[in-house]
């Protein structure tokens, strides 16, 4: 196992398009939602504890071995808003590529021919850990970790926050990222036993709405 290699896919320079995605900071901030630094913690921590949940919880599954195809329709399930639906697919869609390129495994092979529009982004995560001969809940950090990261990152630039300030609200919010993903690593090992329903599905219905509104914008900085 490469702890380099659980770096690698959690570091924002991956290749894989998150740069892109302001992870809903940007429709938070145009509400007035999120407008400094206490206001983006606690929004970093809401989707932390429900999509990072979700999405930590995908990807271990997929680390464990279960069947990609199965967890893509999870997610779907778990992912009710086409907005956000399109997003996933499109991040996994740039993930795929990247960890193609990175990491050659048949099984990214075989899941990019069956989802040739794209899989959820975290199932693609969780193979790419997988081919990377990391564990479960590395997958899931790395996806708990990106649910808080990109937002952070995000609103540095919405908000003309000092880079610093973010650095040490992510350093605050660590001990939480690494709580959800043994969460998220202790569902997935109890899908074979109990069915998809064993993994999380945590919701955040305003995070829904305003990516909905957010996806009708004519100018944005961020795609999402």
């Amino acid at each position: 196992m490469s702890r380099t290699a659980l770096l690698l896919l959690a570091d924002g320079r991956f290749p894989a398009g998150g740069h892109a995605h302001s992870g809903g900071v940007e429709a938070a901030i145009a509400h007035a939602c999120v407008h400094d630094l206490d206001s983006l913690e606690a929004f970093c921590r809401g989707r932390l504890h429900t999509t990072g949940l979700t999405a930590a919880g995908l990807a271990a599954a997929a680390a464990a071995g279960c069947d990609p195809l199965l967890l893509d329709d999870a997610a779907d399930a778990r992912t009710p808003v086409p907005a956000l639906r399109a997003v996933a697919r499109r991040l996994g869609r740039q993930m795929m590529r990247a960890a193609r390129a990175t990491f050659p495994s048949a099984e990214l092979d075989r899941l990019a021919a069956e989802r040739p529009r794209g899989a959820h982004q975290p199932i693609v995560q969780g193979l790419a850990a997988r081919a990377a001969g990391l564990a479960p809940v590395d997958a899931a950090r790395a996806a708990a970790y990106e649910t808080v990261g990109g937002p952070a990152t995000a609103a540095v630039r919405l908000l003309s926050l000092d880079p610093l300030d973010a650095a040490r609200l992510l350093a605050r919010l660590s001990a939480e990222v690494d709580a959800v993903a043994v969460t998220a690593t202790d569902a997935a090992a109890r899908v074979a036993a109990e069915g998809l329903g064993a993994l999380p599905s945590a919701s955040s219905p305003l995070l829904d709405i305003t990516a909905e509104q957010h996806a009708a914008w004519t100018v944005r900085l961020f795609a999402s």
